[in-house]
């Protein structure tokens, strides 16, 4: 017999919000996070503006030499998981043998591999710090996690480019229902607002590049070009139903269904039908054991690029058929952007509280609607509503497809 996994801890680093009730205020509201950035000159780039974090607090969570041994990427995700532990009432300095942590990241330490190749091209092999090698690979948010809270499970990363967060949770969820593990940090965390990173995707024109900050991530709209640049940290604090109730654990959600694919098709495109999308949909609609009209919202992946918007259209109409009309969809990113590997955890996270607080947040920008992507995408402004089932879509380049399902816990 599988176990049922629940929710018990949520953590964030968002470009509008760093923590959960930040994060979440924001998004009942309609914040964008996306303006002009900050971090380094653009005055050579075409694209200009990327949902960049702000005020980022490391003190109260990492003092200056831990900080300064970890990239970017790593500091997000150690913040998030310290909030979301706290959240869980999770004992740090008591952990069992059988606690875990799964962070994915789909690029990794990227600034740091900037960073180290100046300097060798500029200086010479001998400068390359000895730090760069631990502070860039795409494991060490999670392997960092780990030793800060002596987490002695498992402790693993997933790379599946923009569903990385979300597999990362797909992931823990098997090992908790196998009874691997009791408890596990799942999520990712993605800081790859850097010039190479701007470039690589602005050449490969997946980027909007009309620096218009309040009308370039719009997901659905007919105007859409491309999407933007976001980073952050996601991180769930998942366990048996067993271990929450033991620990008489405040309980946000249960984990119901999962389904993970790949499009087999392109390795930036998606499948023009969407069928890998639509066989995640259905996996996890199946697992949860529910009817696909039962499904009260939908948060989209919902990049604002052409091709993505339309085919996960189309995927939603395959699964969901005459009920896509009135199953209520939305995309976050068009407050976060796209934080890339840390997307889908932020986004299991919305879906959580969405069914908390019976409300479901906006695609905000979106004021004229592309006659084929013709379902209710919760325009502008959100709005209150009973839910009881939750399904969250994350995909990546390439054909990573995860889907989420989750269930309103009620005692």
């Amino acid at each position: 017999m599988k176990h049922r996994i629940v929710i018990t801890g949520m953590g964030v680093v968002t470009p509008i919000g760093n923590d959960v009730a930040t994060f979440w205020a924001n998004c009942r509201k309609g914040i964008c996070g996306i303006g002009f950035i900050e971090s380094f000159d653009t005055s050579d780039f075409k694209v200009k503006i990327a949902a960049e974090v702000k005020d980022l607090e490391k003190q109260n969570v990492l003092d200056y030499k831990e900080a300064r041994r970890m990239d970017r990427f790593t500091q997000m995700a150690m913040i998030a998981s310290d909030e979301a532990l706290k959240d869980a009432g999770l004992n740090s300095n008591e952990p069992e043998n059988n606690w875990g942590v799964i962070i994915g990241t789909g690029i990794g330490g990227f600034s740091t591999v900037e960073k180290e190749n100046e300097k060798i091209l500029s200086k010479g092999p001998k400068k390359v710090s000895p730090l760069f090698i631990p502070m860039a690979i795409s494991n060490i948010a999670a392997a960092n996690v780990a030793i800060k809270y002596g987490l002695r499970g498992i402790c693993e990363s997933v790379v599946s480019a923009c569903a990385s967060g979300a597999s990362a949770i797909h992931y823990g969820y098997r090992l908790l229902q196998q009874d691997s593990a009791t408890v596990i940090l799942c999520g990712g965390s993605e800081a790859a607002i850097t010039p190479l990173a701007l470039a690589g995707f602005t050449s490969m024109g997946a980027l909007c590049s009309h620096n218009e900050p309040m009308r370039a991530s719009i997901p659905f709209d007919a105007k859409r070009s491309g999407f933007v640049m976001g980073e952050g940290a996601g991180i769930v604090v998942m366990e048996t139903l067993e271990n929450a109730r033991r620990r008489g654990a405040k309980i946000y959600a249960e984990l119901i269904g999962c389904g993970a694919t790949c499009d087999a098709y392109h390795i930036t495109a998606p499948d023009p039908e969407g069928e890998g999308g639509a066989l995640a949909m259905e996996k996890a609609v199946k697992e949860g054991g529910i009817e696909p009209s039962q499904v009260s919202y939908i948060n989209a992946h919902g990049t604002s690029t052409p091709y993505n918007d339309l085919c996960e259209t189309k995927a939603i109409k395959n699964v969901f058929t005459d009920s896509a009309y009135t199953i209520p969809i939305s995309s976050t990113k068009s407050m976060t952007a796209h934080m890339l590997g840390a997307a889908g955890a932020v986004e299991a996270i919305v879906c959580i509280k969405a069914m908390e607080d019976s409300f479901i947040p906006p695609t905000i920008g979106l004021e004229e609607p592309d006659p084929d992507c013709d379902l209710d995408y919760v325009p502008k402004e959100g709005r209150g509503k009973e839910l009881t089932y939750t399904l969250s879509n994350s995909f990546g380049f390439g054909g990573h497809n995860v889907s989420l399902l989750f269930k309103k816990w009620e005692s």
